[in-house]
């Protein structure tokens, strides 16, 4: 039997996957626990449209993240850092603080979307990676001042 998973089913496949499957396990299993809808005509046009609008919904999304990114790149931030003997920053900036910053001017990037590959503890500008989106991704200069 031909059958439209509508959950991720460990060993068996993921979301709106169309599989064969024995009767007895789509009947008994899958469709009785919700978990998949028989293959039909009309099932298969509800699962194309569905997909259609989530393809339409991930562009704009993907298109609205581009816009934010050619704002970000020609922008950097600054912090005044205190600093110690032979400039040696007191402790260190972390991605809550960048991602504070960027509230600040307008942009709402969660702080997970920050990513560090060392700790920025000394003056200077450093190039720190942002991820938005698995399509988009930029770097972002941080200054650091005394």
């Amino acid at each position: 039997m031909k059958i439209i998973l509508l959950e991720d089913v460990r060993k068996v496949g993921k979301k709106d996957q169309i599989l064969e499957v024995s009767d007895g396990y789509a009947n008994n299993y899958l469709i009785k626990n919700k978990l998949a809808v028989p293959l039909t005509k009309r099932s298969k046009e509800v699962l194309d449209n569905r997909l259609d609008k989530e393809a339409k919904f991930e562009e704009e999304k993907v298109e609205a993240l581009n816009k934010i990114k050619k704002e970000l790149e020609k922008k950097s931030i600054d912090f005044q850092v205190k600093t110690g003997a032979q400039d040696k920053v007191f402790g260190k900036i972390s991605t809550k603080q960048i991602a504070d910053k960027l509230k600040e001017m307008g942009y709402n990037i969660d702080k997970k979307c920050i990513l560090l590959d060392g700790d920025l503890d000394t003056l200077g500008v450093h190039e720190v990676e942002i991820k938005l989106h698995k399509k988009v991704d930029f770097k972002l200069r941080v200054v650091l001042k005394k």
